[in-house]
């Protein structure tokens, strides 16, 4: 069995993922957590809902089987539990400063969540973590947004995993739920670089290129290695 395991399905490139996932035939389950639940029904999805504060002390196999009355759910509570499948998680957690409120909250939800996730997918067993950042991420950076990003990435390597693909998209494009303005004015001016096919690593990316890079990357047989997907590549891989 191959279950794959989801963190930030709500946003942007996190519906994107879970698209390329319901699209892929290799996936048995995925398993999305979240603050609450999509509106979304597919025949592999089993979502479950809480404060991601407190994902480490969530009762998940109760939350599982609330929503498995008829017993569907058994064999993924099973392979879970005993650790037998092989389990892939992603993670496209992420905010902004005005959306968070405060640095603080910002951290919380970049940092300290993208990590408790990282440690609640470990507990299962998890061979491959697949982190989606930024590609200006770097912890010695000036930036809070940036540094954050930095360190995310630093704090994931000590999980040992056996394959951590970290990606780090340019400028995203896609149809966002909320405005902003300034991402809406970088896109306009950055767009003629996609048209003009040139600086790949600086031009916007599509939100379902990105997904698309992950979910391949996932499904690519590759072991103990840390390996750093920029911008260009994942336009290369979602070809």
């Amino acid at each position: 069995m191959k279950i794959a395991l989801i963190s930030g399905a709500s946003g942007l490139v996190g519906k994107a993922i879970l698209h390329q996932l319901f699209k892929s035939e290799a996936y048995d389950y995925v398993l999305s957590v979240g603050r609450r639940k999509l509106a979304i029904k597919q025949q592999k999805l089993v979502q479950i809902e809480g404060d991601m504060g407190k994902l480490l002390d969530w009762n998940w196999e109760e939350k599982v089987r609330a929503q498995s009355l008829g017993g569907e759910y058994n064999s993924l509570v099973e392979a879970l539990s005993e650790k037998t499948a092989e389990i892939h998680a992603l993670s496209a957690l992420g905010s902004t400063m005005s959306q968070a409120g405060s640095k603080e909250k910002f951290y919380a939800i970049d940092h300290d969540m993208v990590i408790s996730f990282a440690q609640w997918a470990k507990q299962f067993g998890a061979s491959k973590f697949l982190y989606v950042s930024s590609g200006a991420a770097d912890e010695n950076s000036k930036f809070f947004y940036m540094k954050v990003k930095g360190e995310v990435e630093r704090d994931l390597k000590t999980f040992a995993f056996d394959y951590l693909g970290v990606f780090k998209p340019s400028l995203l494009m896609g149809n966002r739920n909320e405005f902003r303005f300034s991402e809406s004015a970088a896109q306009v001016l950055m767009k003629p670089l996609i048209w003009l096919n040139i600086f790949k690593n600086i031009r916007p990316i599509y939100d379902y290129q990105v997904a698309k890079a992950l979910v391949k990357t996932a499904l690519t047989q590759k072991s103990n290695s840390v390996e750093v997907i920029s911008s260009g590549e994942m336009q290369e891989l979602s070809k």
